[in-house]
């Protein structure tokens, strides 16, 4: 008798407490999603592509609505792709974009910036507007503005402001507010749906084509890798980091009529970047109740070369072998598809439902 070979699932799915009650009793529609979230993490963002060209690519456009975007970092990246007037096309030229740069031992802030300048002027390629204006999504970038030493590009004094904000942060995250704020730019034709901020000091200002592409510098400049953004149009000048910093993964009170649909790389919510080795830290469940977590399961993960997602380490990991780096990329963006594959069969066929876990 030949064994019986049962496919392991690539996606693992989370749910809120709302999110959870209306899937189970009515499924999951393209119509029900109003928010996408889109976390922090670097090269952890291609890894999921696949997901994004199934959401972007097919499901959402099947019920057009407006829908808002907010992302951090490599998720702001990601989401200012699925803008333009081919959301697919977007998607995988950032995909390619991103992998095929390339950084020699000793690269400095300086250089790292300007690489990611033209990334993103080849990403947009004079579509600004066209990202701003997209009839089905509003773009919301986050970023911080940094106080103290962390308003330097000098690594002693950034250092020391870095070991300051970890010490802190152990502490409490309240801390972060001696260090950060956070800063929202927003399409202009929406208010961000999300409650009253009240954990840190927090700024909302308008998204348009003087500032988009500063923005979006901003929101993936990580300290001690990239220069900060001193300038960005309509905003103070100061000095504008990785919005990953206060918010990695985005737990945010999210507000409005539908489901907060977040395509992510890991099945847990951690609040900031420097909460990554903290385990007790993890995202507000009253926050969380109305989001469906989608993220690689484990078996998918152990699966892959090297047994995970690209990450920043395979800069360091494939020194001097970029073109090994650049294949283990594209070989984990192209099998993300079975990502998006997994999740439109779950979707379409009605059996989303089964397949939830709490959050």
């Amino acid at each position: 008798m030949s064994a019986i070979h049962i496919k392991s699932p690539a996606l693992s799915l989370r749910a809120g407490k709302r999110a959870l009650t209306l899937i189970r009793e009515r499924g999951l529609q393209p119509a029900d999603v109003a928010i996408l979230p889109g976390a922090a993490g670097g090269p952890k963002g291609l890894g999921i592509q696949g997901l994004d060209l199934a959401l972007f690519g097919d499901w959402l456009p099947r019920v057009p609505r407006e829908r808002t975007l907010i992302g951090a970092s490599i998720g702001s990246w990601r989401f200012a792709s699925a803008c333009l007037p081919d959301a697919s096309a977007g998607i995988r030229r950032l995909g390619e974009l991103y992998t095929s740069q390339r950084f020699a031992k000793g690269v400095s802030m300086a250089e790292v910036s300007r690489s990611c300048v033209r990334l993103l002027d080849e990403l947009l390629d004079g579509q600004d507007a066209a990202v701003l204006n997209n009839p089905l999504y509003r773009l919301n970038i986050v970023v911080v503005k940094s106080h103290g030493l962390l308003r330097h590009d000098h690594k002693g004094k950034l250092g020391l402001g870095l070991s300051s904000v970890i010490g802190n942060n152990l502490l409490a995250r309240q801390r972060l507010a001696r260090h950060f704020d956070r800063v929202i730019l927003h399409d202009i034709r929406q208010v961000p749906p999300l409650a009253k901020l009240e954990d840190f000091r927090s700024h909302f200002h308008a998204l348009d084509s003087s500032n988009l592409r500063q923005a979006l510098l901003a929101s993936g400049s990580i300290p001690m890798v990239m220069e900060a953004i001193r300038e960005i149009p309509g905003l103070e000048p100061g000095a504008y980091r990785d919005g990953g910093l206060l918010d990695y993964h985005l737990d945010l009170p999210y507000a409005g009529d539908g489901v907060v649909l977040y395509p992510h790389f890991t099945d847990k919510v951690v609040p900031g970047w420097f909460d990554k080795g903290l385990p007790w830290r993890r995202g507000d469940t009253q926050r969380l109740q109305d989001v469906l977590l989608l993220s690689p399961s484990r078996e998918y993960l152990a699966a892959l070369p090297h047994g995970k997602l690209p990450d920043r380490s395979d800069f360091k990991r494939f020194l001097g072998n970029d073109m090994g780096r650049e294949s283990y990329w594209r070989q984990a963006m192209a099998e993300s598809e079975r990502l998006g594959d997994e999740f439109l069969e779950l979707a379409d066929s009605g059996r989303l439902a089964d397949r939830l876990q709490p959050l």
